[in-house]
Order: structure tokens, then C-alpha cells, then sequence
């Protein structure tokens, strides 16, 4: 099937060919025989780089109004807004910023790119251009099962598909054990296939040598070990080596930031493939160490990638790879989480990460996900993903991850928070006003779907009574309201718990006496918010900063003998030092070799600071109070 075969403009037949699209691939014809482009709802389980991409524009260039395309990221809704961008008469809105607006300018374009969080907000906050979508694809939907993340995207789809009853819906998924669950959820047609416009044959390495799935073997030079090194990042060298002097470009995951750095910086000990302008164009997105050792690397045609840089370095390293200025990447998982970075060889050192409690396997998906990045379309003959180890582990990464499919898609949507936040939204957004109603809301959730037995208005009473203790619901006979307070807490997007601690900090503000409120209090009362992101709080540091909550006890919230538990706490005042320093000028180069922090970190912190202390201005108002020092101490923060 031909592109010119399709019921497409005369101009996006062009851009189509022009840009070398003329033939669909298989899966892509499978699409559209399934009714992508008649309206038909389609569930594609393929394998990265076998033309998702183009079924999603597909099914919103033939849909009889707006699109929407729902991602995980916000890296990833900019890579795919820049893209859609490219399509001839086509308009196309991004939003991925404030959770407190509906943004009904969005209703002005032909295509919007949203991350799910975004989306539900929107509904939250009452959208309207929401009710004029005619097509709605879903990116990475296999992130259904991902805690957090995995439930917004359930209630976006149910809320979405009771406001628009004919809306077409696609989801693009990576291969998983079971994709006729969720097609079967969406009432939609399954397209599931194993095509790859490239081939791939993957891995492990073991004594010198790679033995792949194809049955063929790789004999790798790798030089004898000192004493000081390790063997696997000895071999994961020589592999990525072997790729690039063979002219093709290697992704290397490993397990952590550290280990991405300093595999960067023994691969730039090679002098790979020599990019000195790239090194100082990277030298100028940021100044601190980190920054530093980035561009260094950079020279050397090898970069690293990880949550601790910041966006625009991320971007950087991505699109240097893309033009090929880049040669390899060392990168932690995350990298393989849909942004497009396709290389010739992906070498995966480590197998296991790090949990906060202790070290596990890398689940099967994010591996088939990492080694999906094997082999780039028109320009590598063939892909290959190699899994690093040793004989003792050979036969077990082979039916572990070589010979395994990925795990199936579970929901996630029972998690007691997740239920608190979405239940109040539900009632909070007028979608219904009793339990009877809000379980029946849930009943298009795919956890409903997944759990037929289950009552969901005892699962939903279960955490009504919560909402009531926190006054974000009230219950009368047979129905039930969200209160000022509840509503304000859903309208900011910010979670009931995280509205209680902000409500419970400004109850105790309006006790403390005035000098002793200051932006400190301000920052110590959103930062210890579950939706505040976590931050490092090493053994050297605790002592210095118990001295500093010492220091600062009668501006804070939460007295330091009733701070429970009393370690997340103290890594909150942590959390609250830092922001409180940035938004006095501190420079970032500072505040990343004082604290340990990443520039991205901070970059992080700063954008959710601003967001909580923006929400806790709100809920001063829905108690019919005043915290000037949130409103104050947000606008140092920004820039």
C-alpha cells in the first residue's frame, strides 16, 4: 500500500515522499485495514521505529475534527510537536505548563500535544475544546501500568470517552503480554506484530564473546582486566568501540548518573570519533561541574544523559546524536522511555537498579525497550542489542531477557492516593455526586476492566472517609460535594494529601507569631508534600542540616520532636534550603557542589516549587486567609 493510496491531501502526499515515505510498512497497513483512517479505534502493539509515528498522524489528518496526542514526557511532547509542525496546513498547539488552566486557546489548532497530567487537568478544570475532539491518540500506553503515572492516564481515557461518546481512540503501545486487554478495554481493534524495518538480533556477552538469538556470535577484543577495572565496563568499552570504528553509533546503559558519567568518561579516554565545536556549543548551555564534564566528553564524540542534566543539555545530547555529531550516548533507562535515539549497537551494561531498598532486575520491558533503540531506518544495515555479563549469568540474562516477553499491563488505578485523588476530582469536576456515581464513573476505568468482581463502591467508601477527615468532601443522604476547600485542591492539580499539609501548615502560620513567618516557612511547607520531588539526603549531610533545622525551628511548620518520619522531613528542609538559596541569587554552580545536586535537580525542584506555592496561595484563599510570603517567595524563584 502506497501513500498516495490514502485519503490524504495532495500536500501531505507530497511532504509524505518527499521525506521518503512512499510505501507503508506492514504494521502500518495493518492500521489502516483495521479503520485507523475511517475512525476506527486501534490498538498497535508494535516495535519501536515500525511507523507508530505515522499511524497517529494518520488517524488525526483523517479525523473529522481536532486531534490529540497524549504522552508520558515532557521531552517526548516536544519531539513530537516539533514533528507534527512539519506537516504542511496543519496547525499544531503544545501544553505540557500550569495544571491550573484550561487553556481554551487549545481549541484553536488542528493538533495538540499534551502529557496525560495536562490533559486531566484540563477535564478538571472544565475545557471545553475538550468536547470538540474527534481523535485522541494515546503514546507508550503501556505506561497503564506504571504507579503515578499509570492511573492519571486511566481516568483521562474514561472521563474523555464519556465527554466525547464517538471519539476515536488510538493507543501506541510497545510489544506486551497481553495488548487484547487493553484493545478489548477501549473497544478497539488489536494490530499486534513483531515487523522492524530493521532487523534485530539480540545478545549476551560472556568471555569474549556475544552469542545472539539468530545464532550468530560476535568475537569481542577486549584487553585483560588491572586491577582497578571492571570487566564489564572493559567489555561494554570495547563493544561500543567495535560499533563506532565500524562507522555506527551506540547507545550504553547503565544503572545510575554516576555510572553514566564516568562510563562517558572512560569511553572519551578512547577518542572515538572527535567533535570539538559540539564540546563547546554544550560548554555554553551550563557552567557547573557537571556541565563541564558533559562538554569534555562532548569533544570526544561521547556523551551522557540522565535526570540530573538539565532539559536544554538533554535536548542537546539528543539532537547531536540524531545529526550524527554524536557517536555514543552513555545513558541511565530513562533514555529508552520513547524519546528517538536510534543507534546501530545498544550495550546494556547493567541488568539491575537500584530501588531505595535494594538492587533488582530491570523489568523485562524496559530492556525489550532499551533494545529497541538497535538499528536506525535507512541507515544501519542490521540492529544489535547486547546484554553485558559473565558465564555465571549468561544462561539466566538469555531467558530472562533475550528469550522472555515483556511483562503484561496491569493496573495500577487501586493505590490509596491514586483513589483520594480521583475520586475528589471526579465529584470535584461535577462528574458525579454520590458513590453510586463516582463507581460508576470508575466502571470505564481499565481497572474495572482488568477486575469485574470487584465492588467499586466499597473500593470507592474506603477512601471517602479520608476525603471527609482531610474537608475536601462532604457526605449527605445519598450524595456527596466537594467542599471549597476539595475543589480548589483539584482545580491546582495537587494531590488531597498534599493539600491537607498545605492546609495544616497555613493553620499553623496563622498561630505563629508574624516575624516568624518568612519564605523558609513558606518553601518547608510545600516541600514536605508528597508532590514535591525527592532529594538526596547523603550521611554527611544530616548532621549539618539537623543544625540548620535547629537553627530555623521557630520558622518552620512541623516542630522537629513531632516530625514524623523524621527523616523525610529533614529532607524536605533540605529540599526548602536549596530553594530558599536559588530564589537569593545563589549561583546553581554553587548550590550543585554544596548540596549534590544535579542542575536538572534543581531545575526540577524549582518549576514544582513554583507550581505547590502557587496551589498554596490558592487554598489560602479557599480558607479565607493570606500567606503573602507563598506568593513573594514564588516569584523569586522565577527567573
Amino acid at each position: 500500500m502506497r501513500v498516495r493510496d490514502l485519503p490524504l491531501p495532495a500536500t501531505l502526499v507530497s511532504h509524505y515522499e518527499s521525506s521518503g515515505i512512499e510505501e507503508l510498512y506492514p504494521p502500518q497497513v495493518a492500521a489502516v485495514e483495521a479503520g485507523i483512517a475511517d475512525g476506527g479505534r486501534v490498538v498497535a502493539a508494535i516495535p519501536t521505529a515500525s511507523g507508530k509515528t505515522f499511524i497517529a498522524e494518520l488517524a488525526m489528518l483523517t479525523a473529522d475534527g481536532p486531534g490529540l496526542y497524549i504522552v508520558p514526557l515532557r521531552a517526548l511532547a516536544r519531539e513530537k510537536y516539533e514533528t507534527f509542525d512539519k506537516l504542511p496546513g496543519v496547525s499544531v498547539g503544545i501544553s505540557t505548563g500550569d495544571f491550573d488552566s484550561a487553556e481554551e486557546d487549545l481549541g484553536e489548532y488542528d493538533i495538540v500535544v499534551a502529557t496525560s497530567e495536562k490533559v486531566d487537568s484540563a477535564i478538571r478544570n472544565g475545557a471545553s475544546w475538550v468536547e470538540n475532539l474527534a481523535c485522541v491518540v494515546v503514546d507508550e500506553v503501556h505506561l497503564l501500568g506504571a504507579p503515578g503515572r499509570g492511573p492519571t492516564l486511566e481516568i483521562t481515557l474514561a472521563t474523555l470517552q464519556r465527554r466525547v461518546p464517538d471519539l476515536q481512540l488510538v493507543a501506541l503501545s510497545a510489544t506486551v503480554d497481553n495488548p487484547e486487554v487493553i484493545a478489548h478495554w477501549l473497544n478497539a481493534e488489536l494490530v499486534e506484530s513483531t515487523w522492524r524495518p530493521v532487523s534485530l538480533r539480540t545478545g549476551v556477552y560472556a568471555d569474549g564473546t556475544v552469542e545472539f538469538d539468530d545464532d550468530s556470535t560476535l568475537t569481542v577484543d577486549v584487553p585483560p582486566v588491572g586491577p582497578n577495572e571492571d570487566a564489564a565496563t572493559e567489555a561494554t568499552v570495547s563493544l561500543v568501540a567495535d560499533a563506532v570504528e565500524s562507522g555506527g553509533q551506540c547507545l550504553a546503559f547503565v544503572r545510575s548518573r554516576r555510572e553514566a558519567e564516568n562510563l562517558a568518561e572512560r569511553l572519551a579516554d578512547e577518542a572515538l570519533s572527535p567533535a570539538p565545536d559540539l564540546g563547546g556549543e554544550l560548554a555554553e548551555l551550563g557552567g557547573t561541574t557537571t556541565g563541564q564534564r558533559l562538554a569534555d566528553c562532548a569533544r570526544t564524540g561521547v556523551g551522557f544523559h540522565h535526570a540530573g542534566l538539565r532539559s536544554s543539555q538533554r535536548a542537546a545530547v539528543e539532537n547531536a546524536f540524531r545529526d550524527r555529531r554524536l557517536a555514543v550516548i552513555c545513558a541511565t533507562p530513562t533514555l529508552a522511555a520513547g524519546v528517538n535515539v536510534p543507534a546501530r549497537r545498544v550495550v546494556i551494561r547493567d541488568q539491575k537498579r537500584y530501588t531505595g531498598e535494594s538492587m533488582a532486575w530491570i523489568p523485562v520491558l524496559d530492556v525489550h525497550q532499551m533494545c529497541g533503540r538497535a538499528g536506525r531506518p535507512h541507515l544501519d544495515p542490521y540492529g544489535e542489542a547486547v546484554l553485558v555479563g559473565d558465564d555465571t549469568v549468561k544462561d539466566e540474562l538469555v531467558e530472562r531477557y533475550v528469550e522472555a516477553d515483556a511483562e503484561a499491563v496491569d493496573s495500577q488505578f487501586a493505590d490509596d492516593e491514586a483513589l483520594r485523588t480521583h475520586v475528589l476530582s471526579v465529584v470535584a469536576s461535577g462528574f458525579a455526586d454520590s458513590l453510586d456515581g463516582v463507581a460508576d464513573v470508575f466502571s470505564a476505568t481499565y481497572y474495572a476492566h482488568q477486575n469485574p468482581d470487584v465492588d467499586l463502591t466499597d473500593l470507592v467508601s474506603d477512601v471517602v472517609s479520608d476525603l471527609v477527615a482531610m474537608e475536601m468532601l462532604t457526605v449527605g443522604d445519598d450524595s456527596l460535594s466537594a467542599t471549597t476547600l476539595g475543589a480548589q485542591t483539584s482545580r491546582q492539580y495537587v494531590s488531597p494529601t498534599t493539600g491537607a499539609r498545605i492546609v495544616s501548615g497555613v493553620r499553623t502560620i496563622e498561630t505563629m507569631a508574624a516575624e516568624n513567618v518568612t519564605a523558609r516557612t513558606a518553601l518547608e511547607v510545600v516541600c514536605d508534600t508528597p508532590d514535591m520531588l525527592d532529594t538526596y539526603l547523603g550521611n554527611r549531610e544530616r548532621a549539618v542540616m539537623y543544625q540548620y533545622a535547629r537553627n530555623h525551628a521557630s520558622e518552620f511548620t512541623t516542630a522537629m520532636h513531632e516530625a514524623d518520619p523524621f527523616e523525610e522531613w529533614l529532607t524536605a528542609v533540605k529540599t526548602a534550603r536549596i530553594l530558599h538559596e536559588w530564589s537569593e541569587g545563589v549561583d546553581i554552580e554553587e548550590l550543585v557542589d554544596n548540596y549534590r545536586i544535579g542542575p536538572g535537580d534543581l531545575e526540577s525542584r524549582v518549576e514544582r516549587a513554583e507550581w505547590l506555592l502557587g496551589a498554596a496561595d490558592a487554598l489560602c484563599g479557599a480558607l479565607d486567609t493570606d500567606v503573602p510570603e507563598f506568593r513573594e517567595v514564588r516569584a523569586l524563584l522565577s527567573p
